[in-house]
């Protein structure tokens, strides 16, 4: 039986210069979803990489998946893992569902509601879809995910307004300048 588990190092634990560090681009994407997948413990895999999250999301058989997640991404952009430990979030079971959810409706962005994040997932998960690396646990997290932030954005107000990085900083500036 494969459980979820989604390991995350985004900007609520790591700096700035960490989170650059481990950043998937866009070339590298297949390389690690296929390194991933090469592994006996690794069944499915989306790996999302945004200015502000690296995560990987995975079902697996083993009990030492946070290990050999964390291990993979240390490795994997030259990084010390005993350094890296303290960066990183773990979920799996109800915790990564719950997590992921939050994710896709903006609820754990740095700036809360921003619609961003959901077009950034939507596109990890059709990449991961194309390459053949989803399995039925997966593809269900998923649109469960994005049914949940859908609902979220259309039942409360969190959509209402205009919200990114940018648009905050440029209504700060406007208000200091101004």
């Amino acid at each position: 039986m494969s459980n979820i588990a989604i390991l995350s190092v985004n900007h609520q634990l790591a700096p700035v210069a960490i989170r650059e560090k481990v950043a998937f681009s866009q070339s590298e994407l297949a390389p690690a979803i296929s390194s991933l997948l090469s592994t006996q413990e690794i069944k499915a895999c989306v790996v999302l990489s945004t200015c502000n999250r690296s995560e990987i999301f995975v079902t697996y058989d083993a009990e030492n998946i946070r290990e050999v997640l964390t291990k993979f991404l240390a490795s994997t952009h030259g990084i010390e893992y005993s350094s890296l430990l303290q960066y990183v979030s773990y979920f799996e079971g109800n915790q990564a569902i719950e997590h992921i959810c939050n994710v896709a409706a903006g609820l754990d962005s740095l700036v809360l509601g921003e619609p961003q994040i959901f077009g950034q997932l939507k596109e990890a998960y059709q990449f991961s879809k194309d390459l053949g690396a989803l399995d039925k646990i997966l593809e269900k997290l998923f649109q469960h995910a994005f049914k949940t932030a859908k609902k979220v954005r259309t039942d409360t107000s969190i959509g209402s307004s205009p919200v990114s990085v940018a648009y905050c900083a440029v209504k700060l500036s406007e208000k200091i300048f101004t």
